[in-house]
């Protein structure tokens, strides 16, 4: 593939908190419409996109086991939660005549394809946007952790994850005005610093196999244009 745009082939992971709407309405219609529209400029400009979203608007794993639930089907719950926003994602995509398809890492047939990754490799270079849902397939690992394993076998430029805030901060920017925003990390100062951007699996995962990672925030309508064609820095960057 040759090299043309600043990445060529990314893996964007969004939390599904972004698809929640507001004032009754289940959906974000807004923000969906703003990320395939931003995604469109991406596969336009030739940049292979990968996509991995979450599933906590609807249910989180660690939130249904402080109530009862086993782990295990706590997990399961929260995985086919990202079934259902990802076919949500891949119809808003489909509907703007974009090239896509969607892949589950469980047999879920009549709904998505087997994730099989040689298929995966082929739609990328075919232009197609490709959603990856339903996790990892097992339990106890986040949707992060399954950015990271799709990023890596993918042999993605970069696993960009889209966050509420403008990056990584040394406190939660929310509730302390003075925190600082940092514009690099290393993967290990992370861990070390216990902030609270990703799961250490996915961190070390990341480390291990020398997977960058760009956290910024999604809320900005043309963020993922930003991230490509401004020259300034975007975000925090986590890295060797």
């Amino acid at each position: 593939m040759k090299k043309k745009n600043k990445y060529n082939r990314i893996l964007l992971k969004i939390s599904g908190e972004f698809l929640k709407g507001n004032s009754g309405c289940n959906i974000n219609i807004n923000f969906i419409n703003s990320l395939v529209k931003q995604v469109q400029i991406l596969v336009q400009s030739g940049v292979q996109v990968g996509l991995v979203v979450g599933g906590g608007n609807l249910f989180r794993g660690s939130d249904l086991e402080k109530i009862g639930i086993r782990r295990t089907i706590s997990d399961q719950i929260g995985m086919l939660s990202t079934v259902m926003n990802g076919l949500l994602i891949y119809e808003f995509i489909k509907k703007s005549n974009i090239k896509t398809r969607i892949f589950s890492s469980t047999i879920l047939e009549g709904l998505c394809e087997r994730y099989r990754l040689d298929q995966v490799n082929n739609a990328l270079e075919n232009g197609e946007v490709t959603v990856l849902c339903f996790g990892l397939g097992i339990p106890l690992f986040t949707t992060d952790s399954a950015a990271c394993v799709y990023g890596i076998e993918i042999k993605a430029d970069i696993l960009l994850k889209g966050t509420k805030v403008n990056g990584i901060y040394s406190s939660d920017p929310l509730k302390n005005s003075k925190a600082k925003l940092y514009k690099k990390l290393k993967y290990q100062e992370i861990l070390n610093k216990q902030l609270k951007v990703m799961d250490h699996t996915s961190l070390v995962l990341a480390y291990e196999h020398k997977l960058p990672i760009l956290v910024f925030n999604m809320y900005n309508p043309k963020i993922l244009h930003d991230i490509f064609i401004i020259k300034n820095h975007i975000g925090t960057l986590i890295s060797e």
